[in-house]
């Protein structure tokens, strides 16, 4: 947000310099991870109007268990391996299968993804990426988190540029900010004067919209760091928790001394889906990995969403596979939100701020809002920039005469030739 033409202290000048060139240098990123977020605050309500075959309606009973998916994936792909399965109510469970023998080389983007009805096991679609799939979000997304680069080199990039964003919005706030609080400034500032020229029209969607999206476009940045620069998460938990170490999920090893003993892989999966289950009832979706059979020391993850639309509440469990013996996890994932301290449970939330499902429904209208006037940001400030660097220089005579004074002195010139 650059301001009107005031402060002429030192530290304004330095202030306005560097939320000038920060801008120049971030503005493609911050096009790009704005807009490309915009987009995907609302892909589940986008895909479910595309996919209508994809909703469910709630019916009370139980949806299919691991072993049954299992199933379903052999009969239809026997060549590929299941890999995770994900499933939020009203829509269709989402099974993952990924090329056989793939192992941990395997990415999403080659997998299959098998849309199946939670109830009667019915497969509704198939998204075959590569294939013609429907792979729109999955392009967003990539945009999103590495510019359509390689992720050791776009994640960076995103990562500093969303850096140098939260910057560009303290430096534009204080640019922003009225040297005098008179009725003129007041409107400027807090205004949109639509019938202005093209020029001040610009420079009040610059500075007046960036000014109300400043603190949505602030947690939004904020939060989004979390997931890309592991200073500043350490860095954030450590000051929300008043100097604690977060505690990171601990891997753990299935006691492979027991294997054979107790269950097969397929019915220690449905097992601690049991277990998970009885104790969450009312879960309005989940989200597991299927064993690699051929590790013996695997252990089964599974994870319960309880609020239907948002994620803070997230629960975690980890099973033994073989003796179906739950460790106790200490990583924030592992504890109930109520039971949370402030800077867990600032961390369980962390998405649902990113995403604004932390306020339900109008909350992700707010994110949409608030990112696409973020994307717009370096556009209008580029105009504003380029419109005062390389704007067509008066004449030296204009403005020291009237324009009617010139003619008739060129005429009596012209007169007394004659």
């Amino acid at each position: 947000m650059s301001g009107h033409k005031r402060k002429t202290s030192l530290f304004s000048r330095i202030n306005n310099w560097l939320h000038l060139w920060l801008g120049l240098i971030s503005g493609l990123i911050v096009f790009v991870v704005c807009i490309t977020g915009c987009i995907w605050v609302f892909n589940e309500e986008i895909t479910g109007l595309l996919q209508p075959e994809t909703k469910v309606e709630w019916q009370d009973k139980p949806v299919l268990k691991p072993s049954e998916l299992l199933e379903i994936a052999a009969r239809h792909f026997p060549n590929q391996a299941p890999a995770y399965v994900n499933y939020l109510q009203g829509r269709t469970i989402d099974l993952s299968l990924k090329p056989a023998n793939a192992g941990t080389q395997s990415k999403k983007s080659d997998n299959t993804i098998l849309k199946i009805h939670p109830y009667t096991g019915a497969v509704i679609s198939v998204e075959e990426k590569g294939k013609g799939g429907a792979e729109f979000f999955p392009f967003i997304l990539e945009g999103h988190r590495f510019l359509w680069m390689p992720s050791g080199i776009g994640r960076p990039i995103v990562n500093y540029g969303t850096l140098i964003f939260v910057l560009m919005l303290i430096t534009g706030l204080i640019w922003w900010y009225p040297k005098k609080w008179n009725k003129s400034n007041v409107n400027k500032s807090f205004k949109v004067k639509w019938t202005a020229s093209f020029k001040r029209l610009n420079l009040d969607l610059h500075n007046v919209l960036g000014f109300y999206a400043l603190l949505f476009l602030a947690a939004i940045a904020l939060t989004g760091m979390v997931y890309g620069l592991q200073w500043y998460s350490n860095g954030l938990y450590w000051v929300t928790s008043g100097g604690n170490e977060m505690l990171a999920y601990e891997p753990f090893q299935s006691d492979s001394i027991q294997k054979g003993k107790h269950h097969a892989a397929n019915q220690a999966m449905d097992r601690a889906w049991e277990k998970v289950i009885a104790k969450h009832p009312e879960s309005t979706g989940f989200y597991y990995q299927f064993l690699d059979t051929t590790k013996s020391a695997a252990v089964i993850d599974i994870a319960v969403f309880p609020n239907k639309g948002q994620f803070y509440n997230t629960i975690g469990y980890t099973f033994d596979q073989h003796s179906l013996k739950e460790f106790m996890r200490k990583d924030y994932y592992s504890i109930p939100f109520s039971e949370a301290s402030f800077a867990q449970k600032l961390r369980k939330m962390n998405y649902d701020i990113h995403i604004g499902t932390i306020l339900g429904f109008p909350g992700k209208v707010l994110a949409f809002l608030a990112s696409l006037i973020g994307a717009s940001l370096p556009i209008t400030g580029f105009m504003i920039w380029y419109g005062r660097k390389f704007k067509k220089k008066k004449p030296k005579y204009e403005g020291k005469f009237p324009k009617q004074a010139v003619t008739p002195f060129i005429s009596l010139k012209s007169t007394t030739s004659s």
